[in-house]
């Protein structure tokens, strides 16, 4: 569902809904159970979030409209981005400051806050279009300097 509010807010929106369900789970389940569980609904949700984007640009997606989008990520300070390279076929950056790092570790998220955020990254550009790939060698969220984030069309997917 795409929404004009910052996606920062709606982490954090979401954060406040899924912790309570966490905790619960953790004490019922064990934390891999847990962990895994909301991976994989976190994984679905952003691959038909992906599909949502593409379908309201009509379904006329490529990797220019997909970095498009990046505005709603970065809003009001979210992330602070490094570009190192963009046209047609690949995007290259680092984030070098990362604020949904620091507010899972307010919210005493962060053993998940990868889950919520860095895990939805790769999900969310294929629910989007398949022809996009990201490789992440490392995040913030897990204690690296920075992000890697590399994305590339792949017009043969």
């Amino acid at each position: 569902m795409k929404t004009d509010l910052p996606m920062f807010e709606q982490r954090r929106i979401e954060a406040n809904v899924i912790k309570p369900i966490y905790e619960e789970m953790k004490a019922r389940l064990g934390v891999d159970m847990a962990s895994e569980i909301v991976g994989a609904a976190i994984r679905k949700a952003a691959i038909a979030q992906g599909e949502a984007y593409a379908a309201a640009q009509g379904g006329e997606t490529s990797l220019a409209g997909f970095h498009g989008l990046m505005p709603q990520w970065t809003a009001n300070g979210a992330l602070e981005i490094e570009m190192l390279s963009q046209d047609d076929d690949e995007v290259a950056y680092n984030v070098v400051r990362c604020r949904y790092a620091e507010m899972y570790r307010e919210m005493g998220l962060a053993e998940i806050g990868h889950l919520l955020s860095c895990g939805r990254d790769g999900t969310f550009c294929k629910g989007y279009d398949r022809r996009i790939d990201l490789t992440r060698t490392q995040t913030i969220m897990e204690g690296a300097s920075h992000c890697d984030f590399r994305y590339r069309w792949n017009a043969d997917s």
